[in-house]
């Protein structure tokens, strides 16, 4: 009965079995130390073929969410220390996580960053000022960095070896096996023998080995070079079998046999017959190789413990957190990454950037959440940019979950950063992507319960957006949430809900909006805007009433408006036939200390008009009597031009007689009449 209900155990009830905390497996009971071992071999004994099928349903044959963005990886080669940030040691801050996240998943590799590590160290520079240099150009070293930056040095030798060196010393974790051998390789292309085989001896110790091709193209140097001891030496080296006993064959044979059964009595006295001493490095490498099979990864790593064949650490914690960081494993990989930190182990550079991105990829956002505040409760904390990226992530999914935006403030916060500007500027970006900016006031809400209030340019941004959309309700919401904070709002943001309300067509609410203006800040910089105002309500054939309304503020508000608005609204006015409305605007331009414009009235009054408009013209537009006999000039032969001769002579016969009886006036009429009976007489011809 009781084997029977083993056989229905699902494979997460299963896998329950694999978690015995590390604290228990040093000094386990007798009869439960390996009972997730005894309940699999007790059904893989009586049933090999049933077991065999479902456990390879529990398994993952193939692995959907198993490619982790590279490009994730190499914001580990970016730096971005915060300033003002608390929770950075200055002393080793080169362990905090910094995740210079964009829009996307991650950024491409800076193939400049390679140059200029590789040019430093090029230069004379001592072990403090290399480190001055990464910071200045916010560079922060990786395995991938490593391997790149050797790449960039393949012709020179003693900058890679200065290289090679001096993160051997600092960070000998970003060194791998593939980091000796292209170490080696450069030595060894370039004739440099004695440390070549020195670095041999060194890989030895450590249990690397010497790869293939490094092999082939250094052994074609040496016979170029006729080098006969040296060729004969490195032949040796491979015929000796100590490749075989490399860090690399081993895993590769350790894996051969996880991945060839399924776990079993078999499997474990294969792997025990290998008489293996695992090392960290060993461990590592096996479970980053079943890494499309993170079940077995698992097992692996918990019958080392359990075998007390190997004690794991920080790094193969690390390892196997990364091979279970994915969709279908994540109650595994909370179990594991729990039990490390209760270990008293830290999640890594790598792990917390290469699981983010993994969920991140997969939309699974409220677990890139939980990693977040995880991360951020231990040593190594994630900088400003993972909180924006995470930030603009949460605002661009389908709906908007301001529970797990709350929770990303809270933790950012709550941890002695400040949010800024630029932070809720790229989340406004995200959020009008999605055609969702009028969702920004949840945003702000939640920003302020952080302690931010948007000031300045990103005010007047968001007042323009709510405005220019047409949105009322949002835009008042907006204007209370920054009222509340006792936050001013701004001449700039006054000025852009105006604009945006003019550009929804909402002309009563711009002039409302600018009327508060007025009151808050006052007149004099209200120029710009009201020419804006202006220009809106022509646009909309209202300039009669724009004309109105200056009338109106220059009286009551002391409004002076600038002489292009005079001009503009004088324009329209006279295309609409505003005669009267634009003269009335000749006063107080007269009082503003503006010249008249009298080029449209002249135009208007000479098609259209009579000579009774063109002398109450000529009154209004100065404060004397009468302008210069200039302008009666330019009148009358206004009138000549549209062959209103008649009216010329009305406007003639009102005019005071000091321009009746001027000689240019009266050559100007003698002119036009000869002119007149030189053609009558030619028709008459």
């Amino acid at each position: 009965m009781a084997f029977s209900k083993t056989l229905r155990f699902s494979c997460t009830t299963f896998m329950k079995f694999l978690y015995i905390p590390a604290s228990s497996a040093k000094t386990p009971a007798p009869a439960m130390r390996h009972q997730w071992q005894l309940l699999f071999r007790r059904a893989y004994h009586l049933s090999r073929q049933h077991i065999s099928t479902h456990f390879l349903q529990f398994q993952v044959q193939s692995n959907p969410n198993l490619q982790s963005p590279g490009s994730l990886t190499s914001l580990l080669n970016r730096h971005s220390i915060q300033g003002g940030s608390r929770f950075v040691d200055p002393a080793n801050h080169r362990n905090s996580f910094i995740c210079n996240f964009s829009s996307e998943p991650a950024l491409e590799q800076n193939e400049s960053d390679y140059m200029v590590v590789a040019e430093m160290f090029a230069k004379q520079i001592d072990k403090d000022q290399i480190k001055k240099e990464l910071d200045l150009n916010n560079i922060l070293l990786s395995h991938e960095m490593v391997l790149n930056v050797l790449g960039k040095l393949d012709s020179s030798p003693d900058v890679a070896r200065k290289f090679f060196d001096w993160v051997s010393e600092t960070n000998s974790e970003r060194l791998s096996s593939k980091s000796y051998n292209l170490m080696l390789r450069i030595l060894g292309v370039n004739g440099c023998v004695k440390e070549f085989w020195d670095l041999v001896d060194v890989m030895k110790k450590k249990g690397y080995g010497v790869s293939k091709g490094v092999r082939d193209e250094v052994l074609k140097k040496f016979e170029k070079e006729g080098m006969g001891n040296d060729i004969e030496n490195l032949k040796k080296l491979f015929a000796s079998g100590s490749i075989d006993n490399s860090t690399e064959k081993v895993s590769s044979r350790v894996c051969k046999i996880i991945r060839n059964d399924v776990w079993g009595d078999d499997v474990e006295k294969n792997l025990q017959d290998l008489n293996v001493t695992f090392s960290s490095s060993m461990v590592k490498m096996v479970l980053e190789s079943l890494s499309t099979e993170p079940a077995k990864a698992l097992i692996f790593f918990r019958w080392l413990e359990e075998s007390e064949l190997f004690k794991h650490d920080e790094s193969t914690y690390n390892s196997m957190a990364r091979v279970l960081g994915r969709e279908d494993s994540i109650d595994r990989f909370w179990k594991v990454v729990d039990e490390m930190r209760s270990g008293g182990y830290e999640m890594e550079v790598e792990t917390y950037v290469k699981v983010l991105g993994r969920f991140v990829n997969r939309k699974m956002i409220d677990e890139a959440v939980n990693l977040y505040e995880f991360a951020m409760a231990g040593a190594n904390k994630p900088s400003e940019q993972c909180c924006t990226f995470l930030l603009r992530k949460i605002v661009v999914r389908n709906k908007l979950d301001m529970s797990l935006f709350s929770r990303v403030v809270k933790v950012f916060t709550e941890n002695g950063n400040l949010l800024t500007n630029s932070t809720l500027d790229a989340v406004l970006k995200s959020l009008t992507s999605v055609g969702r900016f009028g969702e920004c006031n949840k945003i702000l809400k939640a920003m302020k319960d952080g302690g931010f209030v948007a000031t300045g340019h990103l005010q007047s941004k968001i007042a323009f957006g709510l405005s220019a959309a047409g949105n009322k309700e949002e835009t008042s919401e907006f204007i209370n949430i920054i009222e509340s904070t006792g936050s001013s709002t701004g001449l700039k943001t006054w000025a852009s809900l105006v604009e945006g309300y003019c550009i929804a067509g909402d002309l009563e609410k711009a002039f409302d909006f600018f009327q508060k203006m007025l009151e808050i800040e006052g007149v004099s910089s209200a120029g710009s805007l009201f020419e804006l105002l202006v220009n809106a309500y022509c646009k909309k054939n209202r300039a009669i009433e724009a004309s109105k309304i200056l009338s109106d503020l220059v009286k009551e508000k002391q409004l002076k408006p600038w002489h292009s608005t005079y001009k503009l609204l004088i324009s329209k006015l006279m295309v609409k036939g505003g005669f009267k409305d634009a003269l009335n605007l000749f006063g107080l331009m007269k009082n503003h200390g503006f010249p008249p414009f009298i080029d449209p009235f002249i135009d208007y009054v000479s098609k259209s008009g009579t000579g009774d408009d063109a002398i109450l013209f000529l009154k209004e537009m100065t404060s004397k009597r009468f302008p210069s006999t200039s302008v009666f000039l330019r009148m009358f032969e206004a009138f000549f031009k549209y062959g209103r001769h008649n009216e010329a002579q009305n406007f003639l016969a009102k005019c005071p007689s000091y321009i009746r009886n001027h000689a240019d006036v009266l050559n100007l009429f003698c002119s036009v009449k000869s002119s007149k009976t030189a053609s009558s007489g030619t028709v008459a011809a």
